[in-house]
């Protein structure tokens, strides 16, 4: 492609579909399908070794797939070179040239596409001045923090106006406050752009934060895929639950005749949103709270720890009529002394049913 191409009249969507990628008898990717609509951004999540970063790699052309089609805007991808599939790549290392200023590396692809000199020298300002490094052109490479080297490696990505823009864990080498801090500052941007992306990360905070959808994988497969909110309030599995950081996953029987849910010697209270039998469910922490009264409380448990963070105290504590081993997370206005026991009220209606081993 050459010349001085703008942005695009709309944006571009992805289709995955039946994407495997195979390395030997292992499979990394094992049957992957998914959408990312126009405009939108999907964020993949999930442990190390689950395929977040080979499925961003089969996607850009960089892995052979065994079987399954990547398609962008409608076109097929099979077979066309990464460097003609119309991307921006963002990684965690910036892989920023040194030898090059600021300007000089957001320029970089406008290079390679033709740009006339008079419109990258454009571009470089209209890009700088989008991601707050108005007058960081002339600056070495060498010279810029953390943060401001992540701005520049955006600046980049996103000067050729890309279809897909695709983020491999780009700020997973930052703090935790500059990594809230650029994570809203990219929403705002992709927004205002009406930018399609695919951002692969491992930090659940950062994908909730930044994506209209969410997709979890476990070995190479898609474990769940939704919006955020239906993510966390209606996990399928007690991997997505744990690994999503839901606190209290507890192993709950359910009675036949009353459908009074069980834990342990202690009833919660019934409920008719679950078959009768033995299930997890998961429990939100505000949906567990102290008694007023020893006569109110269906469960016991012994404070163990607790943490102050974000205007209240979050108590981690051991169920007392539980099965050995069994605790419960949950948060209180006043401070608790470790090792006194409190009555607990559960709302059995806030609870999830979850599936053990969801399409294993």
């Amino acid at each position: 492609m050459s010349g001085d191409r703008l942005e695009r009249d709309h944006p571009v969507g992805l289709s995955v579909r039946g994407v495997t990628v195979r390395y030997g008898a292992v499979a990394a990717l094992d049957d992957v399908t998914l959408e990312v609509a126009a405009g939108d951004v999907l964020a993949v999540i999930g442990p190390s070794g689950s395929g977040k970063s080979t499925l961003l790699r089969a996607i850009a052309g960089l892995e052979q797939l065994a079987s399954g089609v990547v398609e962008a805007g409608g076109r097929p991808l099979d077979g066309v070179p990464t460097h003609r599939r119309d991307l921006g790549l963002m990684f965690q290392d910036h892989a920023l040239f040194p030898h090059l200023t600021v300007a000089g590396n957001v320029a970089f692809g406008l290079e390679m596409q033709g740009w006339s000199q008079p419109r990258q020298r454009e571009r470089v300002v209209e890009l700088l001045d989008l991601v707050g490094l108005t007058s960081f052109g002339d600056r070495p490479i060498t010279e810029l923090s953390g943060g401001e080297a992540q701005r520049v490696a955006l600046a980049r990505a996103l000067a050729p106006a890309p279809a897909l823009l695709m983020l491999d864990e780009p700020f997973g080498s930052l703090d935790r406050v500059l990594r809230r801090q650029l994570t809203a500052e990219l929403s705002r941007l992709l927004t205002e752009l009406d930018q399609t992306a695919l951002h692969v990360t491992h930090d659940q905070e950062e994908a909730f934060a930044l994506a209209d959808r969410v997709a979890v994988l476990r070995a190479g497969r898609v474990e769940q895929l939704g919006r955020p909110e239906d993510l966390w309030t209606r996990p399928v599995s007690t991997f997505v639950a744990e690994f999503l950081g839901h606190p209290n996953i507890w192993p709950v029987t359910v009675g036949e005749d009353d459908g009074v849910v069980s834990l342990g010697s202690a009833e919660l209270g019934r409920s008719e949103q679950f078959e009768p039998g033995r299930r997890h469910v998961v429990v939100p922490a505000p949906a567990v709270s102290r008694a007023a009264t020893e006569s109110q409380a269906s469960l016991s448990a012994r404070v163990q720890r607790v943490v102050f963070g974000e205007g209240y105290y979050r108590v981690l504590a051991d169920v007392l009529d539980g099965e050995p081993g069994t605790t419960v997370t949950f948060q209180v206005d006043e401070r608790l002394d470790p090792g006194s026991v409190v009555g607990l009220v559960v709302d059995t209606d806030r609870l999830h049913p979850v599936d053990d081993d969801h399409g294993r």
